[in-house]
C-alpha cells in the first residue's frame, strides 16, 4: 500500500514531459511556453529551455510569429540599479554540453506588434532558427498571463 502511494506522489510530482517538446539535432526545446495577454496589448514574451547535447556550440540567431510584426531575442538584465530589456542582435548561444532557459526576467522571446491577443489554453507558432541545427517551428503553449512556467499537461 505504501509503495503504491509512493509510486503515485512520484508520478504526480516528477516533471513532466510536454507535448510541445522538440528535439531535432543536437538540440532539445522543452516546456514552450508564452503568458495570456490582454485584448491590444502590444506585445508578448515567449519562453522555452534549449539544451544543447552535441559537442559543439549553436545560436539561436532569429525567431519570427506570424502573430507578431517583429520578434526578437532579448535579455533583462541589471544596468546598476535598473533592470534594462535588450536586444541580443547577434542571437543567443547555446553552449555545448550546457542548456539556456528563455524565462520571464531573463532571456525571452519578443513578440513586438501582435495581431491578436494571446488567449491562455491555446498555442502560438514560432520560428526559431539555429546557426547550426536550421530552422524548427515551434508551438508555445499559452498560460495564464502571470505563468512563469509552461502549464502541466499540454
Amino acid at each position: 500500500m505504501i509503495r503504491t502511494l509512493l509510486a503515485v506522489l512520484a508520478l504526480t510530482f516528477a516533471a513532466p514531459a510536454f507535448a510541445h517538446d522538440i528535439t531535432f539535432g543536437d538540440l532539445q526545446l522543452n516546456g514552450p511556453f508564452a503568458r495570456a495577454t490582454l485584448p491590444n496589448a502590444p506585445v508578448a514574451g515567449g519562453f522555452v529551455t534549449i539544451v544543447n547535447t552535441g559537442s559543439e556550440d549553436d545560436r539561436l540567431i532569429s525567431a519570427t510569429a506570424e502573430i507578431a510584426k517583429d520578434t526578437q531575442i532579448h535579455e533583462m538584465a541589471m544596468e546598476g540599479d535598473v533592470m534594462k530589456m535588450r536586444q541580443l542582435p547577434d542571437g543567443l548561444v547555446i553552449p555545448a554540453g550546457g542548456s539556456v532557459t528563455l524565462e520571464p526576467g531573463g532571456y525571452h522571446l519578443m513578440m513586438m506588434g501582435l495581431s491578436a491577443p494571446l488567449v491562455e489554453g491555446e498555442t502560438v507558432p514560432v520560428v526559431l532558427t539555429f546557426e547550426k541545427a536550421g530552422t524548427v517551428t515551434l508551438d508555445l503553449h499559452i498560460g495564464g498571463a502571470a505563468a512563469d512556467a509552461p502549464t502541466h499537461g499540454h
